[in-house]
């Protein structure tokens, strides 16, 4: 293992799933390394291979000095980039990936919108997502960022407009004179902004999220028939779907975007070593909710 990033799923299953007693649990769940060993049926990497990738919630995580990971889930590792700067990518990646392509399904359009709107956009997975709709899509990417650094951040990485998601939503989105967006992906804070969401998505528009609202009235969009997708980046490897290997070929297609310089790495700040005292400081601050970007820890 060269390097590791810590993900909001670290803090959430640090404090809310606590090992048996008499066991210990491994967090970590981004990863970018060497392979040192492959099974049997491992065709498509060899010994000696620069890898990343996500892992798994059903194995220990990638806090470790060595991870065993199944191989359909892997992709080679952005030959541009560093270690650091690659462990930054997967799971958000994955997660932004999936969210657009196969939950909201993104290129099929919306009949008279033509927008997406990304709530959390100088977060982790919307840092990329935004650099992936601009670089997949023809859609206008609409972000929302709260503080001058961060509406800079996501402008940074191609958002066309940026609304702060301190303040109602759907007036701003009016007043961007566009019309109403098609799709809506939220990855942060969705119960807050449901009523928002719903008044101002387009009607048989799209709305997906990832975080995990203690509530959430799906009637408010019964009226405008909006469909409504869950993202679990974990869901593939938890349930071994037919497709896992898809995670891979995600991995694989963005290193190939990486390395003609479409998209940028995420990474934001990095710290040396990957000990517990530096993984508990980035814990705090994730937990904090003022993080943009990705954090890195890097090298034993």
């Amino acid at each position: 293992m060269k390097a590791v990033s810590v993900n909001p799923v670290d803090y959430k299953i640090r404090s809310s799933t606590p090992p048996a007693d008499g066991d210990w649990k491994v967090l970590g769940w981004d990863a970018a390394g060497i392979v040192q060993e492959v099974g049997p049926d491992v065709t498509q990497f060899a010994v000696g291979d620069e890898v990343y990738y996500a892992g798994s919630l059903i194995r220990p995580g990638t806090n470790a000095e060595f991870h065993l990971v199944d191989a359909r889930i892997v992709g080679r590792k952005p030959a541009s980039l560093d270690w650091a700067e690659a462990a930054a990518l997967p799971l958000t990646t994955l997660t932004a990936w999936e969210a657009m392509f196969d939950r909201l399904d993104v290129t099929k359009p919306v009949p008279g919108a033509a927008a997406i709107l990304i709530i959390g956009g100088a977060g982790g997975v919307g840092s990329i997502a935004i650099q992936i709709a601009r670089q997949r899509t023809d859609l206008i990417v609409i972000s929302t960022a709260s503080r001058p650094e961060t509406q800079e951040w996501v402008k940074g990485l191609g958002a066309h407009h940026v609304i702060d998601h301190s303040r109602p939503l759907a007036p701003q989105i009016a007043e961007l004179n566009i019309g109403a967006p098609a799709f809506v992906f939220s990855t942060t804070h969705t119960e807050q902004h449901a009523s928002d969401i719903a008044e101002l998505i387009a009607p048989q528009g799209r709305f997906g999220f990832i975080d995990d609202p203690k509530a959430l009235d799906v009637m408010l969009f019964k009226r405008k028939a909006v469909s409504i997708h869950h993202e679990l980046m974990f869901t593939r490897s938890l349930y071994g779907t037919p497709d896992m290997d898809e995670q891979g070929k995600i991995l694989n297609s963005l290193a190939v975007l990486v390395d003609d310089g479409k998209i940028r790495t995420t990474l934001t700040e990095k710290l040396s070593p990957i000990n517990a005292a530096n993984l508990k400081t980035v814990h705090a601050l994730i937990e904090s909710g003022a993080a943009r970007g990705k954090i890195v820890l890097e090298g034993f």
